[in-house]
């Protein structure tokens, strides 16, 4: 492994020419923990063990496809010139909020072609989904990106990180801020309340709390970094994306709750789509 104490290589090891990077590797090992901790969810509401299969696999392909797209996209000037680089997701530059619309897109077919639904299957994985992308984030670590703007080496001790952390954010000469640190350990809050509040909503809201609690870390966190999207001089995409996010969210679930009483996650049991008792 290309790790010494002081540096992490960002490429794991190699086979031949082909460099195996710590983020495809931390980004798969989320993946397949967050399908496992779904799995157990399925069987709590008599889902078939298999039912998660289909909807994981096409949500991540279309899910990379269109958070590459979507920073590509914003970074246009660049990859212009660089075309080359831009099937390039090895090297970083993936938008989580491309990623999310992508699966979203993807899993609601799905749903709908293996007549599941939508809500029910979006409750069963949000917290699969954040511990995901808690995880993942220490790729961006692996990778020294999407770190925040320069802090001294005091300020890191003055938090009492572990010293690989203030090592390697240590990047071409100045410490920064850990800001995947910081949106990691969000993330893995949202999913702890996430599993614990679960059963006690109503069938969709944990799904719209994932989108809640993610879209208010991000706010912040994004505020921190050094490397946004940006829409315009002084509007970062990804703040703008999750006050958007957080207002629908907040707006469907009260809609819902007001107009359809919906029932509670824990006693929905196995349902199609739409709303109809599995026979």
């Amino acid at each position: 492994m290309n790790i010494t104490l002081g540096y992490i290589d960002p490429v794991a090891f190699s086979l031949g020419p082909i460099q195996v990077r710590w983020y495809g590797i931390i980004i798969a090992c989320g993946i397949l923990l967050g399908y496992f901790i779904a799995q157990a969810a399925l069987k709590q509401v008599g889902l078939h063990k298999d039912t998660l299969i289909d909807i994981i696999f096409y949500s991540a392909i279309v899910g990379f496809i269109v958070a590459r797209i979507y920073f590509v996209t914003f970074q246009w000037p660049y990859y212009m010139n660089h075309l080359s680089e831009i099937p390039k997701i090895w090297h970083g530059g993936i938008a989580i909020h491309g990623g999310l619309i992508g699966g979203l897109i993807s899993g609601i077919i799905v749903c709908k072609i293996k007549n599941l639904h939508p809500f029910q299957i979006g409750d069963i994985v949000a917290p699969s989904i954040i511990l995901a992308q808690g995880i993942g984030r220490w790729g961006n670590f692996m990778n020294h990106e999407a770190h925040g703007g320069p802090v001294s080496r005091a300020f890191l001790e003055h938090l009492h990180l572990p010293d690989f952390i203030i090592r390697n954010m240590y990047i071409e000469g100045q410490y920064y801020h850990p800001t995947f640190l910081y949106e990691s350990i969000w993330d893995v809050i949202g999913f702890v309340i996430l599993i614990t509040l679960r059963k006690r909503l109503k069938l969709g809201e944990t799904f719209f709390g994932y989108l809640i609690w993610y879209s208010v870390g991000r706010f912040f966190v994004e505020a921190m970094r050094t490397d946004s999207l940006m829409l315009t001089s002084h509007i970062r995409v990804a703040q703008l994306v999750s006050v958007v996010l957080i207002m629908i969210s907040v707006i469907f679930v009260i809609y819902r709750r007001v107009k359809y009483q919906p029932i509670k996650y824990e006693n929905s049991g196995p349902l199609t789509w739409p709303i109809k008792k599995a026979k």
